[in-house]
């Protein structure tokens, strides 16, 4: 039997009450029409968390037709356990992490692969990076994120300008290092994926990308701010404490250079 090679691409989908029309439907239409048109392989995989209207049903119909579309359940709830299983279930050589509505447009994956870009360990989508777009965001919205981002930069990851942008690319070799070390199943988990990242001297890089503000997101403005900022603080104590491991000699001395 002939031996399948693995896609360079996978794209992951955390799926949480995505049934609308609008949402995870309209999603896998853009994202089909996206895969056909490239040369390269690619897989894609929602992952559902625990939805209580159509979602799994959506997911489960879509992936008859496609060969390219798995549909995973994770029991646990919370976008970071539902990321955690797609990504290490994935077996591109870029894994994609990518919310359901596409508040980026899909086309834009194509910055974050070769050929337009190569050479890093984590490739993180930025609204705020030279050259991005932000499209109808609540001037409200926006100011609770940079106040969050900066929190963020002080006690946790240090020199990026948004760390919650839910589009995120990493090297296959990269994840299998960071996501078994993650803890955290809420919405700071990829905060705590790039601490653990820079404390390992992995390469970080922000693309600049058009971002779409859909007012449907799950996200509660203040409740989960909140968390965020209690669960940003049990990661500074937890890398205190050594639970993530070593932390790479270099990045060390980088971060005690004055």
């Amino acid at each position: 039997m002939r031996e399948q090679t693995a896609p360079l691409l996978s794209i992951i989908i955390p799926a949480y009450n995505e049934g609308s029309p609008d949402r995870l439907p309209k999603s896998l239409g853009e994202i089909d029409a996206f895969v056909k048109a490239q040369p390269f392989g690619i897989e894609v995989i929602v992952v559902n968390n625990n939805s209580k209207d159509n979602t799994l049903q959506i997911a489960e119909d879509a992936a008859k037709n496609v060969p390219y579309l798995r549909v995973l359940t994770e029991l646990r709830q919370g976008k970071g356990a539902a990321v955690k299983t797609g990504m290490l279930a994935a077996s591109g050589q870029y894994l994609f992490i990518c919310d359901a509505d596409l508040s980026m447009p899909i086309e834009e994956v194509l910055k974050f692969l070769p050929p337009q870009l190569e050479h890093y360990d984590i490739a993180i989508a930025s609204r705020e990076a030279p050259g991005s777009r932000r499209i109808d965001e609540p001037e409200m919205r926006h100011i609770m994120g940079r106040v969050f981002n900066f929190i963020v930069r002080v006690m946790a990851v240090h020199g990026l300008d948004d760390t919650q942008c839910g589009f995120k690319c990493f090297r296959r070799e990269v994840a299998l290092t960071l996501f078994p070390l993650q803890t955290i199943d809420g919405w700071a988990f990829d905060v705590e994926l790039l601490f653990i990242a820079q404390r390992r001297g992995f390469n970080i890089i922000e693309i600049p990308i058009t971002w779409y503000y859909k007012p449907q997101s799950k996200i509660n403005p203040l409740r989960d701010s909140i968390n965020m900022v209690v669960e940003t603080f049990r990661i500074r104590l937890k890398g205190w404490q050594g639970q993530y491991g070593e932390q790479d000699p270099a990045q060390k001395d980088r971060q005690s250079t004055p």
